[in-house]
Formats: C-alpha cells, structure tokens, sequence
C-alpha cells in the first residue's frame, strides 16, 4: 500500500487519552503524535529494522495473560516486503510462552533496539501469515522513541548459537530471578488494550532503564520501579490503567538466559516514594502470578559499552 493514502485522526486510544489530560499534556501529545505515529513504516524504520539482531515482542498468550519475549537472528532475519509488514524470520524458543501468540489475527507489539546507537523504534501490529520458522506482523502503528535511558550495549550473534535448554516455571521469583532483578538496568514491557477495532488499540511492547537497582523488590511476587520522563505518549501507561495484565522481561545479556514473567500492574502517581526518588515522575508496581526462566533463550551475546548520560539525573532507592 502506498505510504501516501495513510492518515490518522486520533492516534492514541482513551487509555492513554486519560493519561495525558490527567498530566495536562494532551493537546501537545496529539500534535506530536499525529506528526510521528504513522499506520506504516517508513523507509527509516523499514532500514533500521533490517540492521537488528534481535527483536522484543508483547502479546497474549492463549489465557489472555501477557508476556513478554525477545526473538534474537542475525541483522537481514527482520525483513519488511512492503511499507504494511514486518517478516519475522525467527520463533519464540522452547518454553517461551510467547508462542502462543503466533497466531494470525493477534495483536502483538515490537520494540527494536541498536543499544550501540542508543536507537529504537516501536510498532503494533497483528500476525500475518504464520509459517515455519517465522512470521508476518501487519503493521498497525509505527513510531520511533527517544534514545533516553538506553544503556549502550553490543549486540553480536554467535555463528552458532547455543539452543535454548527450555524453561522453569514457577509462581514466584528464586534466588537467581531476584539477583537479576535487582541488578538490571533494563527491562522491557508488554502491556495491551483492546476495545474495538481501532488501529491505536493492541498489543504494544517497551523498555524502561535505570541505573542497576532501579528496581526494587518488594517480596518474592513483587516488584516496584520509577516510571521517568518520556515522550507524553504514555502508551505503557495508558494501557495499564485500562487493562492491569502485563508481562516484563529481564534479559542477562552475558548469559542470555530470559527471565519472562505475567500478572498485574498498577500506577502509583504520587506521594513520598514517588518524591524521594530523584526523576520519578510516578512508580509502576507489578505483582507476579507466573514466572519462567528460559536458559539460553537470548541467542545473542553482548558487551556493556556505558551507561545512558540520562541516569546522572535520577535516583535510587537506597537514597
């Protein structure tokens, strides 16, 4: 489809609306979205996604739970025939719930990243064709998001990479799950709305960083982490307070094993926790009701270049 008989009049759904009139940014959020936001990819992103080696997806799996993952190839396994798809040549891997959700007609959201560059662009779309080793995602919205709070990072793929050895599964988080939680400087969300057949509804994948300890546990199903200045789209945001399910994945890009876990977030907007960390501008808590640890699920191997320049201004916990 030419990329010229695209238009948008709305480009964000009343989650996310609500969000923005509560924080009093709407009017300029719509310009702005209305500028950016566009229902195809364009030659920028159609290049910026052949160039990555690994991809974060968000969707459901067959119980409506969300999760989290990241599909992970040599740059070329992302494709884009036409300015409408994204040709996925990977599968989620052994255990990985996502799995469930390769299936045509489902919403799904993507996040690419050049962690080198400090790049990245999101896009929701819904599955195409499915078919042996990869798949299609029809392109519903296609955006890019500011390099703020990305850790820079190499991204290599092995000439052969070690499969994935399966999951754990559990209702709780174990000693080596609360180790790598409370040591990120990353994660990645899968949060989703649906209400209708609006292109701005689905399923929408996304990252947050800090400086390692952002997070903070609260017990062994529970976590809690600064939500910092963005874009005022608040996408992640405005999903939640639609539909609390989420998904969150916590990646060890020395090891590659995935830490991939579902349940429910809430927002907490104000009050002394929110003030006494330096840059929060709200927290997100999330409460765990599955959680899975896929040994070797991120094919890729990486080397820590330096810390987002982002991170002088904000917090920790422990302050």
């Amino acid at each position: 489809m030419n990329a010229g008989t695209h238009s948008f009049d709305m480009p964000f759904h009343d989650g996310e609306v609500e969000v923005q009139t509560r924080l009093g940014v709407h009017e300029r959020s719509a310009m702005m979205g209305r500028r950016v936001i566009r229902p195809y990819l364009v030659d920028q992103h159609r290049d910026f996604f052949s160039k990555l080696g690994f991809l974060v997806v968000g969707a459901a799996d067959g119980q409506g739970r969300l999760w989290a993952s990241a599909l992970s190839g040599a740059p070329g396994f992302l494709s884009t025939p036409d300015d409408m798809t994204l040709a996925v040549a990977a599968m989620p891997g052994m255990g990985d719930p996502v799995a469930e959700a390769i299936r045509t007609g489902a919403d799904i959201g993507v996040l690419g990243m050049l962690p080198a560059e400090r790049r990245r662009n999101r896009m929701t779309g819904q599955v195409g064709v499915v078919r042996d080793g990869g798949f299609d995602i029809h392109v519903l919205q296609s955006f890019g998001n500011c390099p703020q709070y990305i850790q820079a990072r190499t991204i290599e793929t092995p000439d052969r990479p070690a499969p994935s050895s399966g999951a754990t599964v559990s209702d709780r988080f174990d000693a080596e799950a609360i180790r790598q939680i409370s040591e990120a400087d990353a994660l990645f969300i899968a949060s989703a709305y649906r209400d209708g057949d609006g292109a701005e509804q689905g399923a929408d994948a996304s990252h947050r960083g800090g400086k390692p300890g952002f997070v903070k546990l609260l017990d062994d199903r529970s976590f809690v982490f600064p939500d910092f200045r963005g874009n005022n789209a608040y996408n992640t945001i405005g999903n939640i307070v639609r539909n609390p399910k989420t998904g969150f994945l916590f990646i060890d890009f020395e090891t590659g094993d995935m830490l991939t876990m579902t349940g429910e977030s809430t927002i907490i907007w104000d009050g002394p926790e929110v003030e006494a960390f330096e840059g929060a501008q709200r927290l997100v808590q999330f409460e765990a009701t599955e959680v899975r640890r896929i040994k070797g699920g991120f094919a890729n191997r990486s080397a820590f270049i330096g810390y987002a320049p982002q991170l002088a201004r904000t917090g920790a916990w422990a302050e």
